[in-house]
């Protein structure tokens, strides 16, 4: 049994030891070893994967953005891409494989997806669009945006598919819950912030 070998023995056998520095490795094999471990983790997440969390699969100081530059680099030609999406008023934010846009379509017809994506009323959409431009907005602000009343069970499935979340508390009397967008949300509308959200002038009708 080699050095490297009896290294790697107790990570293999679930000993509880998991070799994050891989110093038994010569350094190209280390960094590919590392690129490597950042892709599973990727690849096993269905929702963007933080700085972080993959900063526990690999050696201490390793740069994560140059290992996810090297992954990305790649993956030139392929039909999926990784990419970081996330930054929300309510933080989170990360990086996740994710299909290329061309490809839509192709996916639709051979998979019958059309029918998961989110579908919303006029109504619903007006909302997502003023909490996204406005956040942290309450109650009272939408209905001064609307001249109405926003029902909460329209907030209730804007938050049941996780596209808003509460926000700091309004500087209202009784000082009322505001809304804000998640980074689901910016997922959804292939955003990686909220700076990417186009002009509001463009969004209007």
């Amino acid at each position: 049994m080699t050095v490297a070998t009896r290294k790697r023995k107790p990570a293999e056998e679930g000993g509880g030891f998991f070799d994050r520095e891989l110093d038994d490795l010569p350094q190209e094999l280390r960094w590919r070893e590392w690129m490597g471990r950042i892709e599973a983790v990727l690849f096993a997440s269905a929702s963007p994967v933080g700085r972080d969390d993959l900063a526990r699969v690999v050696g201490q100081g390793v740069s994560i953005e140059m290992l996810i530059d090297d992954i990305q680099a790649e993956l030139v030609g392929r039909p999926y891409e990784l990419a970081q999406v996330g930054h929300s008023v309510s933080g989170g934010g990360g990086w996740m494989f994710r299909t290329k846009t061309q490809f839509a379509d192709a996916i639709k017809a051979a998979a019958d997806l059309g029918e998961q994506s989110l579908a919303f009323t006029e109504m619903e959409m007006g909302v997502l669009c003023a909490i996204a431009y406005h956040q942290p907005i309450d109650r009272a602000g939408l209905k001064d945006i609307f001249g109405k009343e926003v029902s909460r069970d329209l907030l209730a499935r804007l938050r049941y598919n996780d596209l808003i979340t509460s926000g700091p508390r309004a500087p209202r009397p009784g000082a009322p819950h505001t809304f804000v967008t998640t980074e689901t949300f910016l997922v959804a509308f292939d955003l990686q912030s909220l700076r990417d959200l186009p002009d509001m002038e463009v969004v209007r009708p």
